[in-house]
């Protein structure tokens, strides 16, 4: 597992939080899990997915009532991330701030790694 001991690998924004608490409570999901896969203009990009069993490789992420998991594959690729959920005029959704992007596409759904991450994957 790729962590700092004492150190959450993501932030999570009050917004962010709230939104995912509020997704956990409508569904009775048990949070949300994040990672990355292959794709997208750029490389790569973003996942999330309703976690219904907590998988014990995961790293878990708890604020206000909200509950992150990261899958261990996407741990190296989030570690400094904050999530934040943003509503504008024309759309709302999650946004991920992360230090370890190098490059972002033009519609903002996906990304480039390092190339010292990409690299030990």
């Amino acid at each position: 597992m790729f962590s700092i001991p004492g150190k959450q690998a993501v932030k999570m924004t009050d917004a962010a939080a709230s939104q995912i608490a509020r997704l956990m409570q409508k569904d009775g999901h048990q949070g949300l899990r994040i990672g990355v896969k292959k794709g997208g203009c750029a490389g790569m990009e973003y996942t999330m997915d309703y976690v219904d069993e907590v998988d014990p490789m995961d790293e878990i992420v708890e604020q206000d009532g909200a509950r992150v998991m990261i899958a261990p594959m996407a741990q190296m690729f989030l570690f400094g991330t904050e999530i934040d959920y943003e509503v504008s005029l024309l759309e709302s959704g999650f946004k991920f701030r992360n230090p370890n992007v190098t490059e972002e596409c033009g519609c903002g759904e996906s990304i480039k790694f390092d190339e010292s991450l990409t690299a030990e994957s």
